[in-house]
C-alpha cells in the first residue's frame, strides 16, 4: 500500500488552524452580541477544543490514507471515522489529471485526479503527491486504462 507524502500533513494541520481561528472568532463575536455575560475565556477554550480535534483528525487522517495501484484496478483505502475502500476499475476511467493548487506549489505537493464514467462525482482524488509522483501516477494510470479498453468492466 503507497503512503502519502508526510507534507500533507502540514496541509492538513494549517486547515484544521484556520477553522479552529475562524471558530473562535466566531465565539468571540457572539459573547460580544450575547444578551447574557460570557466570561472571555469560553471563545478561547472553543477554539482550543477545535484545535486540538482538528489537529488529531488530520494526523490520524495522513495513518488512514493509501493507495495501491492494481493489475486492472486503482485501490483506495481512506477515512478516520467512517472507513472508505474505493476500487476503480481501469475500464471505467475516462481521464486523469495532475493538479497543482496554490497551497500545494507551496509545499511542494500534487495531487492526482481519476475522472471515471457512471454517475456524477464518480471522480477520485489522490492527494499528498510529490509533483514527479503525481505525474508518474498519472501516466501509469493512462497506461493502464488505454490497456484495459478490450476489457469488460467488473
Amino acid at each position: 500500500m503507497n503512503r502519502l507524502h508526510p507534507r500533507i500533513r502540514l496541509l492538513w494541520v494549517a486547515r484544521a488552524v484556520v477553522f479552529a481561528l475562524v471558530v473562535g472568532g466566531v465565539a468571540a463575536a457572539a459573547t460580544l452580541f450575547a444578551p447574557v455575560s460570557i466570561p472571555s475565556y469560553v471563545p478561547v477554550a472553543v477554539g482550543g477544543v477545535f484545535l486540538v480535534v482538528g489537529v488529531a483528525l488530520a494526523l490520524l487522517r495522513y495513518r488512514a490514507w493509501g493507495y495501491e495501484v492494481r493489475d486492472d484496478s486503482l485501490y483506495l483505502q481512506r477515512g478516520v471515522l467512517t472507513k472508505v475502500n474505493t476500487v476503480v476499475p481501469f475500464v471505467r476511467v475516462q481521464h486523469v489529471d495532475s493538479t497543482r493548487g496554490p497551497l500545494e506549489r507551496l509545499v511542494g505537493l500534487a495531487s492526482t485526479v481519476v475522472y471515471t464514467a457512471g454517475s456524477r462525482g464518480a471522480d477520485v482524488s489522490i492527494p499528498g503527491l510529490t509533483p514527479e509522483g503525481a505525474e508518474d501516477l498519472q501516466d501509469r494510470l493512462k497506461r493502464l486504462a488505454i490497456a484495459s479498453e478490450g476489457d469488460d468492466a467488473v
